[in-house]
């Protein structure tokens, strides 16, 4: 099985957001719908995320696998302005996704699983220090629903 073919469909669920340097924390709604494009070989993702009952964040992110089978990129855009100078660089490691983004105002860790049949899992992390150390952003837990 190709592991994007997995996150692909329409996803919703509760989110956890953590006070930061970005933004107030609390509890959100998020819904992602992901799509298999070019040939299998890429996962088109769309996301908002609202809380009470307005959307407070958009993204839009392209996974792209690599040569090898294990390897993926990550490229993200979203309502805050980020635009990637270039694509995080990820892995599969048999359970979870990994990305880490890079930019000018640190670095961002993505971390989806799959937690059997119809559930996903997202971590959001951030590091200041180069990955020394990593402060939590965001947890979301997501079940697939019908388009």
């Amino acid at each position: 099985m190709r592991m994007l073919d997995a996150l692909a469909g329409n996803w919703a669920g509760d989110e956890e957001i953590a006070t930061t340097r970005w933004g107030q924390g609390g509890p959100a709604k998020g819904f992602i719908h992901a799509r298999i494009e070019l040939g299998g070989r890429s996962l088109v993702q769309d996301y908002r995320e609202e809380r009470d009952g307005k959307i407070a964040l958009q993204a839009h992110a392209v996974f792209v696998t690599g040569r090898e089978h294990d390897q993926y990129s990550l490229y993200w855009f979203d309502s805050y302005g980020f635009v990637p100078g270039a694509p995080a660089p990820g892995l599969w490691d048999g359970q979870r996704f990994t990305f880490v983004r890079s930019s000018s105002r640190g670095q961002t860790r993505h971390i989806y699983a799959l937690e059997g049949a119809g559930v996903l899992t997202l971590r959001l992390e951030s590091s200041f220090d180069g990955g020394v150390s990593w402060e939590r952003v965001m947890d979301g837990r997501y079940r697939r629903v019908d388009a």
